[in-house]
């Protein structure tokens, strides 16, 4: 085992990198997505990232439903 203490060099060496590596990476996509959805529809709890959309949504799958405060001034 002339080179143990070598090996346990490189690993630590590479991990370091790879953690490295990983935080300079970021966030993924799919928390970016998610987080961009703000309303949800509080009859089917579908997310939309808009009001227009949201509004856009509510008048096409739940016309028979009361339009929520929030969506009162917003143009579809």
């Amino acid at each position: 085992m002339a080179r143990g203490h070598q090996k346990i060099q490189s690993q630590q060496k590479n991990a370091k990198k790879q953690a490295d590596l990983k935080k300079a990476k970021g966030h993924d996509q799919k928390t970016a997505a998610k987080a961009a959805l703000v309303f949800s529809c509080y009859v089917c709890k579908s997310q939309m990232p808009d009001p227009k959309t949201f509004k856009q949504h509510f008048e096409s799958k739940h016309p028979k439903s009361a339009l929520p405060p929030e969506l009162e001034g917003v143009e579809a």
